[in-house]
C-alpha cells in the first residue's frame, strides 16, 4: 500500500458524502474532523461536488478529502483539479485506472467477482472496493472472494454501519470501511452537524472496542503477593495460580512479586488494533513510550505502554486475537 491508503487504514473509515449544497462542505469536514475522522469521500453525484472537494481542500488541507462515483475521465480531471487526493468509483473501468495511475493518484476501484480482482492486479493494484458489500453478501462473501488472493486488500463499502463495521475491520485484508450513515442526507440538510461529530466519535468507538482485559498489581515482597492473592480468592472464589515472577488472584488480576512497570502495577487495554488506537489517541494528545513496542511477525504493532502513568499504574494497549 501506498503512503496515503496506509493512511486510511490507520483512520479506520472512510465517510461517504453527497452534497447538494458547497455552503454545507466545509462545516460537515469539521465535524467529522472534531470527532476524530478526518477523511472523506464526496461522490460526484450532484453539480457541487467539484467545489465541496475544492472548498474543504483549501479550509482544511490535512483532511484526507477524496472523489467518489467517478465515471469519466473528465471527472478525474476534475476532481483533481479541485484538489481530491484519492479517486473512488463503482466498478472496475481499466480505461479510467490507466489514467489515474498515469495522472500518479491513487484510485480504489469497485470489484465484486473473481475476474474484477484479476484485473485489478493485473493494472498493479493492491487495494480495491467490495461493492455493495452487503447486498453481495457481506463480510463471508468477502472472505470466500479473497481466499486466493493474499496480496489484495479490500474497502468494503454498502450496507455498512455501527453494528456491523467491526466485523469488516477484524478481517485483516481490509484497511478501513467506506459508510453513508454518519453523514445521511437528513443530517446535512438540517445542519446537525454536533450530532455528525457524536456519530463520529461512536464509529471510532467501535471500531477501536477497547477493554480492560488485565489487572497487574505490584508487590513490596513475596509475601505481600500471596497474602493479596489470597484475600481475593477468599473473598470472591477465584482460583489461585503460580507463576514465575507473580501469583494470579483469578486470570484477569495478577500479582507481582518483584515490582513490575507502573508505580502501583500496570493495566492492560485490549483493542481491535493497536495501530489505528495509537493513530487516534495520539490526535487527542496521548503519548506512548515506543520503546516498549513489540510487533507480530508480519510488523504489525501488536503492543505499547503509554507514555504516562493514571494514578499510579502504567496502561499498556495489547492485540485482540480476532
Amino acid at each position: 500500500m501506498n503512503g496515503l491508503l496506509k493512511e486510511i487504514a490507520k483512520i479506520g473509515i472512510v465517510p461517504v458524502i453527497t452534497l447538494d449544497n458547497i455552503n454545507h462542505a466545509v462545516p460537515l469536514a469539521k465535524a467529522l474532523e472534531i470527532g476524530g475522522i478526518n477523511c472523506a469521500e464526496i461522490t460526484f453525484r450532484t453539480k457541487a461536488a467539484k467545489e465541496s472537494i475544492k472548498a474543504i481542500s483549501q479550509e482544511l488541507p490535512q483532511m484526507l478529502v477524496g472523489a467518489g462515483t467517478v465515471l469519466t475521465i473528465q471527472q478525474v480531471d476534475e476532481a483533481i483539479y479541485a484538489g481530491a487526493k484519492f479517486i473512488v468509483s463503482p466498478g472496475l473501468n481499466p480505461k479510467i485506472v490507466k489514467y489515474c495511475i498515469e495522472k500518479n493518484i491513487t484510485i480504489i476501484p469497485g470489484c465484486s467477482t473473481a475476474s474484477d480482482i484479476e484485473v485489478a492486479l493485473e493494472l498493479g493494484l493492491d487495494t480495491v472496493k467490495f461493492f455493495p458489500a452487503e447486498n453481495i453478501g457481506g463480510i463471508n462473501m468477502l472472505k470466500s472472494l479473497s481466499a486466493p488472493y493474499p496480496n489484495i486488500n479490500f474497502m468494503p463499502t454498502g450496507g455498512i454501519n455501527l453494528k456491523n463495521i467491526s466485523s469488516y475491520l477484524n478481517f485483516k485484508k481490509v484497511i478501513a470501511c467506506g459508510g453513508s450513515w454518519l453523514t445521511s442526507k437528513e443530517l446535512i440538510i438540517k445542519e446537525d452537524f454536533v450530532n455528525i461529530t457524536k456519530l463520529s466519535k461512536e464509529v471510532i468507538s467501535a471500531i477501536l472496542d477497547f477493554e480492560l482485559v488485565h489487572t497487574c498489581i505490584n508487590s513490596k515482597d513475596e509475601s505481600q503477593v500471596n497474602e493479596t492473592a489470597d484475600l481475593f480468592a477468599n473473598i470472591f472464589g477465584f482460583t489461585k495460580r503460580e507463576a514465575s515472577s507473580s501469583v494470579f488472584a483469578s486470570e484477569r488480576l495478577e500479582i507481582m512479586k518483584p515490582p513490575c512497570h507502573g508505580t502501583n502495577g500496570h493495566l492492560a487495554i485490549a483493542t481491535n488494533s493497536v495501530e489505528r488506537a495509537v493513530y487516534h489517541l495520539t490526535k487527542i494528545g496521548i503519548g506512548f513510550n515506543h520503546k516498549t513496542a513489540k510487533y507480530d511477525a508480519n510488523n504489525n504493532l501488536k503492543f505499547i505502554y503509554l507514555e504516562n502513568e493514571i494514578n499510579g499504574f502504567a496502561v499498556h494497549l495489547l492485540q485482540k486475537n480476532n
